[in-house]
């Protein structure tokens, strides 16, 4: 197949499953072949956008020499070298050097790291291929490949929805919405703007809640998310320090050049031979020229990224560490840094504050029952007590959804059947209107639902674990 007959622009959000099938010479259920997939990856490319162009070593390092004010010491070191000042040249041209090789080193280096962290933290992909399920990295994936999506998903490549399970999807990054839009198989208008297209899911946004099956039809940048960055290609911008070091530059330029004209029109003025009126001015220039400026400034900056090193944090661009002294306010996440990034279930409660098993149990069948994502409350619950292995039937269950703010499963335990329930409290307690004390099912009125959400907060994190009083408590089963 054709690299332009997959990626070329068609309105294919309007055609029939059946034509999509046909056209990328795909299976919807057992996907392609191996051998397939390697062929339109030669011809389509990796499934990543256009990286700007990678800098060599050598360009990083004449990067270095693009300061204003290492131009204005180069100049300097020219000159002394020409009035036969080699001591001085020598001196200034290994002080930069010195500094130029310095943020060459932390660069390179800082560099180095990035690309290492960035291999680690490659996205996954489940992808059918020859009737079987794997993981594969999205960069890898092709037009035609078959692709299973559920809650939490990143969607590595515009494609076709084939089936589809109370699937939402947050497409912000790309439309601008505040909340996640339902997809759903099917057809959209020839003409449908990107926001209406509820057929297909794009690159670059992710799932919410559901499930779907998906056939690829765009990758890398012919996606619509690649179609956008490429517009946005910008250049860094400079930071505060580099700006404020341009500005001395210029000022110590304009400075130099007034007192070389004045100096040097004064000698003429006074009938003092020329050459030496010139040279005499030109000496006066490089003498006044910082020249352990740019070394001191980069030994400083050196040492920082050396200390924030130590901490775990990359500094790629040494200029960077100045900024942080203009920093009012540092908004960060604070898992694994302030906490251990950990999540234990400390206790299960009932309404009064009580350890309750029943209440335990409960979450526990949620929570191990559900077939969406496995989220760490849900980790934290099973490490707690496992999953009965029989005696107990799931008879359905509803996926959790921006709307609902709820995730419940319909359980089978012998004859009793119960509808279990956890989400967010506000919801919950929306729907809830009964709650068991002593064994004793008692209307849930607003002073029981205030007792139990106004407990004492202090309780709820110890050593940066979170304990579950509120989740475990205000869950429904009935």
């Amino acid at each position: 197949m054709e690299k332009e007959e997959i990626q070329k622009e068609i309105p294919y959000w309007n055609y029939p499953q059946e034509k999509i099938t046909e056209m990328l010479k795909s299976d919807p259920d057992s996907g392609l072949t191996e051998a397939e997939a390697e062929n339109r990856l030669r011809e389509t490319g990796l499934n990543v956008l256009k990286e700007r162009q990678k800098l060599t070593p050598l360009d990083l390092l004449l990067n270095q020499f693009k300061s204003p004010i290492l131009l204005i010491l180069l100049i300097a070191t020219v000159i002394s070298a020409a009035l036969g000042n080699w001591v001085d040249a020598i001196i200034i041209f290994v002080i930069i050097l010195f500094s130029a090789v310095l943020s060459f080193v932390q660069e390179f280096n800082a560099d180095k790291a990035a690309e290492m962290m960035q291999m680690r933290l490659k996205i996954k992909t489940d992808v059918i291929r020859e009737g079987k399920k794997k993981s594969v990295p999205a960069e890898v994936i092709v037009p035609g490949d078959i692709i299973e999506l559920s809650a939490g998903s990143i969607i590595p490549a515009d494609a076709i929805i084939l089936r589809a399970e109370d699937f939402f999807v947050n497409q912000s990054v790309l439309t601008g919405e505040t909340f996640p839009v339902e997809k759903t198989a099917g057809t959209s208008a020839e003409n449908a703007e990107l926001e209406a297209m509820n057929n297909v899911v794009f690159m670059g946004t992710t799932v919410s809640s559901g499930y779907a099956r998906c056939i690829v039809m765009k990758t890398g940048s012919a996606t619509a998310f690649g179609q956008v960055a490429k517009r946005m290609v910008l250049k860094p911008p400079a930071t505060e320090f580099e700006r404020g070091v341009n500005k001395l530059s210029y000022l110590l330029t304009i400075v130099m050049l007034v007192l070389v004209l004045i100096i040097f029109a004064a000698n003429i003025y006074f009938r003092r031979p020329v050459l030496d009126s010139l040279i005499f001015s030109i000496a006066l220039a490089v003498g006044l020229t910082p020249q352990l400026l740019p070394a001191i400034i980069n030994i400083n900056l050196s040492k920082g990224s050396q200390a924030m090193a130590k901490r775990g944090v990359i500094v790629r661009r040494l200029e960077a560490i100045e900024n942080f002294g203009s920093i009012d306010i540092l908004c960060t996440d604070k898992t694994g840094t302030l906490t251990e990034g950990a999540v234990t279930l400390s206790s299960a409660l009932d309404v009064q504050g009580k350890e309750s098993e029943d209440v335990l149990r409960s979450a526990v069948l949620n929570a191990g029952l559900q077939a969406g994502m496995v989220n760490q409350l849900d980790e934290a619950i099973l490490k707690k007590e496992s999953l009965p292995e029989s005696g107990i039937e799931k008879l359905d269950e509803i996926p959790y959804d921006f709307i609902r703010k709820r995730l419940s499963v319909l359980v089978r335990e012998g004859d009793e059947i119960s509808l279990i329930m956890k989400g967010s409290v506000k919801d919950v307690l929306a729907v809830c209107n009964q709650a068991r004390m002593d064994q004793q099912t008692v209307p849930l009125t607003p002073e029981l639902i205030h007792q139990d959400t106004g407990a004492d907060s202090s309780n709820r994190r110890k050593d940066g674990r979170m304990e579950f009083r509120r989740e475990s408590s205000l869950g429904c089963s009935g």
